[in-house]
């Protein structure tokens, strides 16, 4: 098998709260939109996606047992970034190695933002 690219999709009830979320609070940029679903883009070959539950088959995990790890430059930098932008991410720690940071989107899915060397 060979993946060309990579789009998680987050099932939300909190549809409206989250896309503005992941566009508005952490920009990040919009590669298609409906009034139903968004898909942002994370880097060339990763998406991170949105949908309304009220709109589809799948439903919601509440923000029970996931997250969205993202490996960054610089974690110091961006915590101070998103503590300047009103969000609340926790200290930072050492994690495998690594510095992470953790914040949790409207829909109480965990994103663990990361740099240092490469997790085990």
């Amino acid at each position: 098998m060979k993946i060309k690219a990579a789009n998680t999709i987050l099932y939300c009830k909190k549809w409206r709260e989250t896309v503005e979320f992941y566009r508005d609070g952490l920009k990040l940029l919009s590669l298609s939109s409906t009034d139903w679903f968004v898909e942002f883009k994370l880097n060339e070959s990763a998406r991170l996606s949105v949908a309304d539950e009220t709109r589809t088959s799948v439903k919601s995990g509440d923000g029970r047992g996931v997250t969205i790890s993202l490996q960054v430059a610089d974690v110091d930098e961006l915590r101070s970034e998103l503590m300047q932008a009103g969000f609340a991410p926790t200290p930072v720690k050492e994690v495998w190695g690594s510095r992470a940071i953790y914040l949790h989107d409207p829909e109480g899915n965990r994103l663990e933002f990361w740099s240092g060397r490469a997790k085990a």
